[in-house]
């Protein structure tokens, strides 16, 4: 439904997730999340603008269609297409090709962001502290990670396949937990170096060179064993469970000013080399006093208690005002290159394109119009983006829709 208030024209678009592709039962509490999330950014817009909200299935362009992208602004909260997750970039590249300005990450950050491997990667080669790790794509693979360690699928968010047993500490547990992320999401196992230390989450936003929010740290303190402090999905999204109130968040952490200033440093670095836009969360863990980047999440979740929100309100906002910001963002101006720092730079081009995500295209209408649409991509980036940075985002765009 559509407000008749002045304004912009705003158009809110979020993923419709009725099943799941892959991953456990209880995956679709986060899936489902996101509607919550529009409906919270269609109250906080309506006061000033024309708002309409829609879901989005497959069926982006059907939707788009009714839309002139010469009077609206998508405020984009789409996680994927349908109930896949690994098409959220390919959300992003339909919006641009279209001409759409909106919120948030281009598609190539996305990319990057949405496949562990591929993240580490990049921060190894721009000098960003990591913990160490080793993808495994079968159950016989030799780990030469130190263990204990912790095993995530690669290319899943919001906490999904990290529980109780992520944390593993013999080879025997690592092989038990590898089969379960192979066998459960389909994907490679991302095996981490556990790192027992603080935990931050750092809130960003701008274009080009961003302002850091005031930092949040997770408090594990009312749970004894270190090696289950994680935040794990039950501490994410599951209020029945303990660890959802044994994980509260401290914002404004704290933190004495010179380790503050290397957690923003670190988060500033990582924000800019992934060519993050609009708005971004870095998580990392603090060993000694040296901050490790554990992930880069664009478009992060700006739900009213989210960590984002949270630590928008600690520097003096309210909640419509970060969400008028965020929309504000998609009008501003974008630093000089839509591409990524990480993809422009020499060298690194090889080993992201050695990595991409892996997907199935369903054989369903839905399989069949992101077929159609990856054909389109294939055609318009070798006819318009001839350089070796536009062959690979035309690699990385594709893959995350044919599986390439």
């Amino acid at each position: 439904m559509a407000s008749s208030r002045g304004g912009k024209k705003v158009l809110i678009l979020y993923n419709q997730a009725d099943s799941l592709a892959k991953g456990e039962a209880r995956d679709l509490i986060s899936a489902q999340g996101v509607a919550l999330v529009a409906a919270a950014v269609e109250q906080a817009l309506q006061r000033k603008h024309q708002v309409v909200c829609l879901p989005v299935s497959f069926d982006l362009r059907e939707v788009l269609s009714s839309y002139d992208p010469s009077e609206w602004v998508v405020f984009n909260l789409l996680e994927g297409l349908g109930n896949r997750a690994d098409l959220e970039p390919e959300a992003a590249a339909i919006l641009e090709r279209l001409g759409y300005r909106y919120t948030g990450a281009p598609p190539e950050t996305l990319a990057l962001c949405l496949d562990k491997s591929r993240t580490k990667r990049v921060l190894e080669f721009n000098g960003i502290p990591t913990p160490a790790y080793q993808v495994c794509d079968n159950r016989n693979i030799e780990v030469s990670i130190p263990l204990p360690a912790i095993v995530k699928p690669v290319a899943e968010d919001a906490s999904l396949g990290i529980d109780d047993e992520a944390v593993v500490t013999t080879l025997d547990q690592l092989r038990d937990r590898v089969r379960y992320v192979l066998d459960t999401y389909r994907e490679p196992a991302l095996v981490e170096e556990f790192i027992d230390g603080r935990e931050f989450n750092v809130a960003l936003w701008g274009n080009g060179r961003p302002e850091c929010l005031p930092l949040a740290e997770i408090d594990y303190s009312g749970i004894g064993d270190p090696l289950r402090r994680i935040c794990s999905y039950a501490a994410k999204w599951e209020p029945a469970r303990d660890e959802y109130h044994l994980t509260p968040v401290i914002c404004p952490a704290k933190a004495d000013s010179c380790l503050a200033e290397s957690i923003r440093g670190v988060a500033i670095a990582a924000y800019e080399a992934f060519g993050c836009r609009g708005y971004a969360r870095v998580d990392m863990r603090v060993r000694g006093r040296e901050p490790y980047v554990l992930e880069i999440n664009p478009n992060p979740d700006i739900s009213p208690d989210a960590g984002f929100a949270r630590a928008a309100i600690a520097a003096g906002n309210t909640y419509p005002d970060m969400v008028e910001k965020i929309l504000r963002l998609a009008e501003g101006p974008l630093s000089s290159s839509a591409t990524p720092p990480a993809l422009r730079a020499t060298g690194v081009n090889a080993c992201i394109a050695a990595q991409t995500v892996t997907a199935h295209v369903p054989t369903d209408g839905g399989g069949q119009l992101l077929l159609a649409q990856a054909e389109e991509s294939k055609t318009h980036l070798q006819s318009s983006e001839t350089s070796d940075s536009g062959h690979l985002i035309a690699s990385l765009r594709i893959s995350c829709a044919l599986g390439s």
